[in-house]
């Protein structure tokens, strides 16, 4: 997309979240790259001004909240070149319509999955110290244990199971590199080279969750993984072995981790559910063993902005006639987080 003008551009997201990705050093950059209204962001295609400023828009920047673009949507916007989402997945954002229109379509993905990492590693480390349990031990004990009941806490050759190699599993595994962690990797679409690459040992599923104290969820939210980790597979990690999840709650059968969380067996820590949020009954916020946060680990706060910049990266891509660095393309979608 190369123009002697700047182009024509809309917000399409819940207002809410405008501020924190386009702070103002932010905003005013894009605002010097394409023509755009701040004032003016669509939640609704079907309301009157939306279609008359949908008529004349060159580039979409979306984000959350932002409406399916469906088939009556795109031909309402028959200049439309790009759509630049300010979130994550855009997987429930476009369609069959949108491919076959060969439209650009860019995703600050990356830039969400970075915040997820971060949480991850340090739930990690924490989970491998047993910081959750004995926290809520001396809460409840007011007194600090014995020497000989530390023998099973500490992260030296501490094994982790990480559960896809999605963008978010594959900063994981980065960042988990400096520690002495024993790393093992479950993604169907990665071989065993590739899984050395990225500093793991490639195992199937069953075999992973057999051998890990820490398993991380980090696959894609699809049909085909609904429920992955089953109650026979929650079964099969061992005795004190702690269940991390930053991806999706519909992943784990959150029924049976109840029970084996109930029952002692198993920790957690669960930034997702399945619903979400959980009834107010939900026993999963009374457990001692379950550390459970409000779907916290991704951009939050000043993290938002680092979204924002990069969607004004890929506009000041599109302006010079350069390809997008952070594509989406439909075949992706089928097995990417």
């Amino acid at each position: 997309m190369s123009h002697s003008a700047s182009p024509v551009a809309l917000f399409a997201m819940d207002p809410v979240h405008l501020g924190g990705l386009f702070p103002p050093a932010v905003m005013a950059r894009l605002r010097q790259l394409a023509e755009i209204d701040p004032e003016f962001v669509v939640r609704d295609f079907s309301d009157p001004a939306a279609s008359v400023a949908l008529a004349r828009a060159e580039v979409l920047i979306t984000g959350w909240g932002c409406p399916h673009l469906g088939g009556e949507v795109l031909e309402a916007a028959p200049r439309l070149r790009a759509v630049l989402h300010a979130a994550g997945s855009v997987r429930q954002l476009v369609g069959d319509p949108f491919w076959e229109r060969g439209l650009t379509l860019s995703s600050a993905v990356q830039a969400n999955a970075l915040p997820v990492a971060e949480y991850t590693l340090a739930a990690i480390l924490l989970a491998g110290k047993d910081a959750f349990g004995l926290r809520e031990r001396l809460r409840t004990e007011r007194a600090h244990p014995g020497p000989a009941e530390y023998a099973k806490v500490g992260n030296l050759g501490r094994r982790v199971g990480i559960v896809g190699a999605s963008r978010v599993g594959r900063r994981v595994l980065e960042l988990l590199r400096p520690f002495d962690f024993s790393v093992s990797l479950y993604d169907p679409y990665v071989d065993a080279a590739q899984a050395a690459d990225l500093g793991a040992v490639s195992l199937p599923l069953d075999e992973l969750l057999r051998t890990s104290d820490i398993v991380s969820v980090h696959a894609p939210d699809i049909p085909q993984t609904r429920h992955m980790l089953s109650r026979e597979r929650l079964a099969l990690i061992p005795d004190g072995g702690v269940l991390i999840n930053t991806s999706r709650g519909a992943l784990v059968d959150q029924n049976a981790l109840v029970g084996e969380l109930t029952g002692g067996r198993l920790s957690a820590v669960l930034d997702v559910t399945d619903p979400e949020p959980l009834p107010a009954d939900s026993p999963l916020f009374d457990l001692p063993n379950v550390f459970l946060t409000p779907h916290i680990a991704g951009s939050l706060g000043n993290e938002l902005a680092r979204m924002g910049t990069t969607v004004v990266d890929e506009l000041e891509r599109l302006v010079a006639g350069r390809p997008p660095a952070h594509p989406v393309h439909r075949a992706a979608l089928a097995n990417s987080a």
